[in-house]
């Protein structure tokens, strides 16, 4: 059936829907039919009036089923920043499923994703619906970096690599209000329901259940000395979201590095007794952090301190911030390959919503319906090379192999 958008942004008047919808009037006039969504018309049309296009306007709601079947029949992909995603995300992701409505989003909200995953997908896979959640920082930079790793090194090595590291080598950004609000929100249900708490502490959280090998895991929660990259290193705090994602590319294509595959991800903090106080005093944020979010009262404070929904870092915070991420692989016979993923704008934001835009415009135009079968894909098991240019041409990326 013909449709009248190849792209719909959901919660377009959001603080990344805003830089999402920025970008996208950037792009060249006549190659992307698209339209804006949100609940509010005055919020919409102020945001038109901003970006200077004439870009349609939709209203819908999070929790109007109705508005979202409307908006699913109209368009080949939505792309969703309504979050936290396990307060807000289900009605959409439900309405797409049942249309066949490609859709990507921006949730690290793992537990959230598993549950969408064992609801909906025999029936995604039935209607066609692609449906790819943790299309920003969490995950693709991640994600796409160990496909590229697996490339690179099954071309010149000659196998594939059973175990792969990454390590945040250089980073310069900002937290935004609703990351915290999903952060926060996703250890308040942990912290009420035992079943959550082991959901989001298997590395497998997301896997399908397809009886292969499962071992356990390398996870760095406090102050090491890695000798690989002759630096201390502290916790990255998406870690449990980006290990995941990757697990599942890695079941989703079959298991191509070995059923016995490792994968973990931890922050460079430096060298000497600087770098290591650094990666101390960054895992006891994130710690304190953590727990203060699992109580009534510390949250609330946390609210008062943190970045409010809505708030985020400013456009000159997002234009000079970056990421220099290292990724370092073995083969099961010994051999070593050293690859980085580096973007050019705040990774939560400015370069997250470049990302979110080319996954989904690489769903409209790169990845047909008759090729690609409908279910829960990662970015990396779906799109795989056709999103890897993308973001290299358009969205400020670049994969290197560096030995």
């Amino acid at each position: 059936m013909s449709k009248s958008y190849d792209v719909i942004v959901f919660g377009a008047t959001s603080f990344v829907g805003q830089i999402l919808s920025r970008y996208l009037a950037g792009q060249p006039e006549g190659t992307l039919r698209w339209a804006m969504a949100a609940r509010s018309q005055t919020k919409l049309d102020a945001l038109r009036a901003e970006l200077g296009v004439d870009v349609p306007l939709l209203i819908a709601d999070a929790s109007d089923e109705a508005s979202l079947k409307a908006l699913c029949a109209q368009t080949k992909v939505i792309a969703s920043t309504v979050g936290p995603y396990a307060l807000y995300g289900e009605p959409l992701v439900r309405a797409c499923v049942e249309a066949g409505t490609d859709y990507c989003d921006l949730t690290g909200e793992i537990q959230w994703a598993s549950r969408m995953i064992k609801r909906y997908e025999a029936q995604a896979k039935a209607s066609g619906a692609r449906i790819v959640h943790c299309c920003g920082f969490d995950s693709i930079p991640s994600d796409l970096g160990v496909h590229f790793l697996q490339r690179q090194a099954e071309a010149s090595l000659g196998e594939p690599c059973n175990s792969v590291k990454m390590r945040v080598y250089k980073m310069r950004g900002g937290a935004s209000g609703g990351t915290v609000a999903s952060l926060m929100n996703a250890v308040k249900e942990a912290a009420a329901d035992p079943a959550v708490r082991r959901e989001m502490a298997d590395p497998y959280a997301i896997c399908p259940d397809d009886g292969a090998k499962r071992v356990r895991q390398p996870n760095v929660q406090g102050v090491q000395f890695d000798a690989d990259f002759k630096r201390w290193v502290g916790p990255f705090v998406m870690a449990t979201v980006n290990t995941r994602v990757v697990h599942r590319s890695h079941a989703l294509q079959g298991h191509p590095w070995g059923e016995g595959f490792t994968y973990d991800e931890a922050m460079c903090t430096g060298v000497g007794a600087k770098g290591a106080l650094a990666a101390g005093v960054m895992a006891a944020g994130i710690a304190g952090v953590m727990v203060g979010s699992a109580f009534s009262p510390t949250r609330a404070l946390l609210g008062k301190v943190l970045p409010a929904p809505g708030e985020g870092p400013s456009p000159e915070e997002q234009e000079n911030g970056f990421y220099d991420l290292r990724f370092i692989g073995r083969t099961a016979s010994g051999q070593s390959m050293t690859v980085k993923v580096v973007g050019d704008k705040d990774p939560g934001y400015g370069s997250t919503g470049k990302m979110l835009a080319q996954a989904a415009m690489c769903l409209a135009f790169d990845t047909p319906k008759a090729d690609f079968a409908g279910g829960f894909w990662t970015p990396a098991s779906l799109m795989g090379d056709r999103l890897q240019q993308r973001l290299s041409e358009h969205a400020g990326l670049s994969f290197q192999r560096l030995i």
